[in-house]
């Protein structure tokens, strides 16, 4: 998944869901917790490969994996284009109203607005990219 879209959540919740990203995420798809206190979403299918991939850890690892499962949310699109985020997942992003939804290879990132853009201008220098050009061998 790519690019970067900028929506408003709407008074219940709700956030509309870029087409091109619909297309990938599908019609059903499922947002958890992210590291960087931002939402992941995953089409079924990428949900499927991560939960296959926990369940062949040992038990003692599956145990550090809770929270992503525990707060995850099945989310389905409405008529619309649009998907309701539940609150607590919405208040672990600071998501409040701008949100910046952006791919991010196998999932898509929901961010407040204004904490992505202070990610974006800490990740996006020269020096940054390089650095990952580098990691990726090319």
């Amino acid at each position: 998944m790519t690019g970067e879209y900028q929506h408003t959540l709407d008074n219940k919740g709700r956030i509309f869901i870029p087409a091109k990203l619909r297309d990938e995420l599908g019609e059903v798809f499922f947002v958890t917790l992210s590291m960087d206190r931002c939402l992941c979403a995953y089409s079924s299918e990428n949900w499927k490969l991560l939960s296959d991939k926990v369940s062949g850890m040992p038990f003692v690892k599956q145990r550090k994996m809770r929270p992503l499962f525990a707060h995850a949310a099945r989310c389905e699109l409405d008529g619309q284009g649009r998907a309701l985020i539940p609150q607590v997942l919405r208040e672990y992003a600071g998501l409040t109203k701008s949100v910046t939804v952006i791919g991010c290879n196998n999932h898509a990132e929901l961010w407040d607005s204004d904490t992505w853009k202070t990610v974006f201008d800490e990740e996006t220098t020269p020096e940054n990219i390089a650095a990952v050009m580098e990691e990726l061998e090319f």
